[in-house]
């Protein structure tokens, strides 16, 4: 497999696509209410520098090799992720109820005996569905979910034959953290009770070294907000863009908290919901975020030495074929702001939360308030 050496990102490059998507955010506001160079072509591998990390060129590992690799199982219209870190294993999802022998075939291709922890991001057949002919094959130490109980067989059977192992299924707290190797699991999320299932879900970040993952589950955009309001540390190299690209998922604001360098999406190919959506792609594009996805790569392979990731594909596809948004549409237009003088917050003039006249200040561009130390507000720039 042959790897291809990306460009270096620094914090001056983090700034301005930052900057980039609030002013697309801001435009989007004002006209509608709100609502990447990506692979290089000619392989299916790419090695990813962090810019977390330091200054010095590192040759990081391949991608089959690394202590620590995620793999993004190819499960359709579905999702499950495997997680590896110095020789033990953690399970996030298992995709359908007929994607269950897919998924233990491929633990077992990766060396899996035990899992320390199978963790169901939420009570729903595309994720929960496969996770009983795991358990039914492989001991594992924990199993979470954000519920014990269900009305579905699927979710049922989970339950089933986690019992039948001697393992009670667990509801795991904010903050809790988790070993893995020498990686670092913390539940983020959800941060408070929700009647919508998707927004149920167990909101995981993994840290390696200074690399670092954010797993969503189908995390919805109201479930985004009251988490980027938490305060939690939501900066992430690598997200698993929420809810298979809906557009119900990954808000400005909540990817404005992530700021990541890829997004992977599980989606099936052709499915009848058209995941991911035209505004989710969108919005990746504007954040300049490289897409990756099951339905037109195949399993995805994320590897890490602690201070750079590669990636690794069963196929290749253009940029074109991954983000087929225009890039036209992109919006890079400057946009004037208000600040206020008094809390350091700078606002679109449509904001209903305009300072008085008296203790506004006007800037031309995003990065003009940002560089003056205001922050954007939290109501009109999502």
């Amino acid at each position: 497999m042959e790897n291809f050496k990306k460009e270096k990102v620094t914090a001056q490059t983090l700034m301005s696509r930052l900057a980039a998507l609030a002013l697309a955010a801001a435009l989007a506001l004002g006209l509608v209410g709100c609502d990447t160079s990506s692979i290089v072509p000619g392989g299916s591998g790419d090695v990813m520098p962090n810019p977390a990390a330091s200054q010095t060129e590192t040759t990081p590992s391949d991608g089959q090799d690394a202590a620590f690799q995620m793999h993004f199982i190819d499960v359709g219209q579905a999702l499950s992720v495997l997680v590896e870190c110095d020789g033990q294993f953690m399970l996030y999802d298992g995709g359908n109820v007929d994607d269950g022998s897919l998924v233990v075939s491929y633990l077992q291709s990766q060396g899996v005996e035990q899992l320390q922890y199978v963790f169901c991001s939420h009570a729903h057949e595309d994720h929960v569905g496969g996770l009983a002919a795991v358990m039914a094959k492989f001991p594992a130490g924990h199993a979470y979910s954000p519920v014990t109980e269900g009305s579905t067989k699927c979710f049922n059977d989970f339950v089933k034959y986690t019992q039948q192992q001697g393992l009670q299924l667990e509801v795991p707290s904010v903050g809790t953290v988790w070993p893995l190797g020498s990686a670092t699991v913390t539940l983020l999320g959800p941060v408070t009770q929700y009647s919508e299932t998707n927004n149920t879900s167990l909101v995981l970040r993994i840290d390696y070294g200074v690399t670092s993952f954010l797993l969503t589950g189908d995390m919805e955009n109201t479930a985004e907000t009251d988490l980027v309001n938490s305060g939690a540390n939501l900066k992430a190299d690598v997200l698993q863009v929420g809810h298979h690209g809906s557009s119900t998922s990954t808000s400005y604001l909540f990817l404005n908290a992530v700021l990541p360098e890829m997004g992977v999406i599980s989606c099936g190919t052709g499915n009848k919901y058209g995941h991911p959506h035209e505004e989710t792609l969108s919005i990746l594009r504007d954040a300049k975020v490289d897409v990756y996805r099951t339905d037109l790569q195949g399993t995805i392979t994320i590897g890490s030495d602690g201070q750079n990731y590669t990636v690794a594909t069963e196929h290749f596809a253009t940029d074109a074929e991954l983000n087929p948004t225009d890039p036209a549409a992109s919006s890079t237009a400057q946009q004037a702001y208000i600040g206020n003088v008094n809390s350091k917050k700078f606002h679109l003039p449509s904001c209903a939360n305009l300072p008085a006249e008296k203790n506004q200040i006007l800037f031309s561009s995003y990065d003009e308030a940002v560089a003056a130390g205001y922050s954007p507000c939290s109501s009109c720039i999502k």
